[in-house]
């Protein structure tokens, strides 16, 4: 007869007790009523052990409340404190308070890590009014709150839209031996602020002054974002230089903040000013700094003095982005410095930084603007030959004025496309610049049998089906860029504009690989 295995019978819960006891080698026996810690059990210190080895609070609570039915047992303090906290973090509120209240029936002396923990909690949870409950509860068990008991509070406070009453609570822990520390004021200076009470942490910071308290960058930063909110630049500075008087360096956020207010108060001289003495006074300026400067240039029209900045920029060893040539591009061709424009945009270009469509687009109308259809024409050229479809816009500047003595011919082609069932999908593809060509003189042509046979010759040619977008196909999108929702001159008129540019300009097309396909 095999042996006989014996297997309590009691619910699961307990039935884990006796798997994890045993796991432990923790002696047990059992009962007709319930799971018993035998006297062997010894310390307290492994029911703690035990309690703090579950993932779930209530069998947590189960195996604290089988222990304290073995006779002469205490849990040790570090058991409540461990299961309290377990069942706060499980949002057992209640079980968590019960098990606090107990704490002190049963004399226990706590600890201020405890009532830390639970503060911690309550705030991440979004229960100020249960922080500040806790906190206090900290003098009914003889402990002194800290100013870190009092930030934990503020920001459970503040996080909760109650700055009013978290403001009341500050002025008034003076009452209770409680000391604010540095990032106590920060905290309420910052909630302050954010509500639009910029007087109030103002006075927060003259207080400090007269606790013989000492700002710290956080300070300073939070009070020069504020008075830049309200546009009240003048004192922001005074702020900035009794900061580097006390010895302070400020941070790159700071310098961004006073930077951007002052140029959007258009004191472009005061914030390139600040700029050049960033690096002497400890910190680097980087590329949003520089772009900062560059942007309110060019808004107040000062292109010329922005293009110093981009050169100063590279002097220092900080490498000019995107957004820093776009934003020259643009601010130079808005004045009419179309040269030095396009010198920008080719040395863009030549870093591998491949420009928004509308930065051509606005060098392009640049040009045409003055009648320089050449210098157009190359930009359009670039920008194929990089990728980058033209907006319809841009075709509808440059067409009339490649186009200008092809009206009769412009005619004959429209008429003629308009006899084609144009698809709505079409795509740009790579193939040989023969067949770019080939396809241009034959939509010119107003046979359809020539245009029929050449389209089906392309057809058989092309191999390779990938955009030139991106890598992706365009729908609704494109015969050389130009969307198909647009009348069918633009359509002509692009391949007759591509054709008359090839021949004017003399530039070799060998490298633009382009066929208009419709799929």
């Amino acid at each position: 007869m095999g042996s006989r295995i014996l297997v309590p019978s009691k619910t699961n819960t307990i039935f884990r007790v006796a798997i994890l006891a045993s796991s432990l080698k923790i002696p047990i026996h059992y009962s007709s009523s319930s799971i018993l810690f035998a006297s062997a059990l010894g310390s307290p210190a492994r029911v703690q052990k035990l309690i703090a080895a579950q993932s779930d609070p209530l069998l947590a609570k189960e195996i604290f409340d089988l222990a304290s039915h073995h006779p002469n047992f205490r849990h040790s303090y570090s058991s409540y404190h461990t299961l309290i906290c377990k069942l706060a973090r499980a949002h057992h509120f209640s079980l968590a308070e019960t098990f606090l209240r107990r704490l002190k029936i049963e004399n226990y002396a706590a600890c201020p890590g405890l009532f830390t923990d639970l503060v911690r909690i309550y705030a991440d949870a979004k229960l100020p009014l249960k922080a500040l409950t806790t906190f206090q509860l900290m003098f009914q068990y003889d402990c002194k709150p800290l100013p870190k008991h009092l930030n934990h509070l503020l920001v459970a406070l503040v996080n909760s839209n109650h700055v009013s009453f978290a403001f009341t609570l500050f002025k008034v822990v003076g009452k209770y031996g409680i000391s604010p520390s540095i990032q106590s004021y920060n905290i309420m200076m910052r909630a302050l602020c954010r509500a639009g009470q910029l007087s109030l942490a103002y006075s927060l910071f003259s207080r400090m002054l007269k606790n013989d308290q000492v700002p710290d960058i956080d300070s300073y930063r939070v009070v020069i974002q504020g008075l830049c909110r309200k546009s009240q630049v003048n004192k922001a500075v005074d702020f900035l230089e009794d900061m580097l008087n006390k010895g302070l360096v400020p941070d790159t956020l700071i310098y961004t903040t006073l930077l951007n207010s002052l140029c959007r108060k258009k004191k472009l001289r005061e914030a390139y000013k600040i700029l050049c003495k960033m690096k002497v006074r400890g910190c680097n300026p980087d590329v949003i700094h520089y772009n900062t400067i560059i942007l309110g240039f060019c808004r107040e029209g000062c292109a010329s003095d922005a293009h110093k900045v981009i050169e100063d920029m590279s002097s220092t060893g900080c490498n000019p982005s995107m957004v820093s040539y776009q934003t020259l591009v643009c601010g130079l061709t808005e004045k009419g410095m179309l040269v030095e424009a396009e010198k920008y945009l080719i040395e863009m270009i030549s870093k591998d930084l491949l420009p928004h469509y509308s930065v051509f687009h606005s060098l392009i109308k640049g040009f045409c603007n003055v009648g320089k259809k050449k210098e157009a024409s190359h930009l359009l050229l670039a920008m194929l030959q990089h990728g980058v479809a033209p907006h319809v816009d841009t075709w509808v500047l440059i067409v009339p004025r490649v186009c200008n003595e092809d009206r009769m011919k412009i005619a004959a082609v429209v008429e003629m496309l308009e006899t084609i069932d144009w698809k709505q999908k079409t795509k740009i593809t790579q193939s040989g610049s023969e067949y770019c060509w080939m396809n241009a003189l034959a939509v010119e042509n107003t046979h359809k049998h020539q245009k029929e046979k050449v389209h089906k010759h392309q057809k058989e040619k092309v191999t390779n089906d990938q955009s030139l977008v991106g890598g992706r196909q365009a729908e609704r999108r494109t015969v050389i860029g130009v969307p198909c929702k647009f009348p069918n001159v633009v359509w002509s008129g692009a391949c007759i504009c591509l054709l008359k540019i090839r021949l004017e300009v003399e530039l070799s097309f060998q490298s633009l690989d382009m066929v208009i396909y419709v799929g």
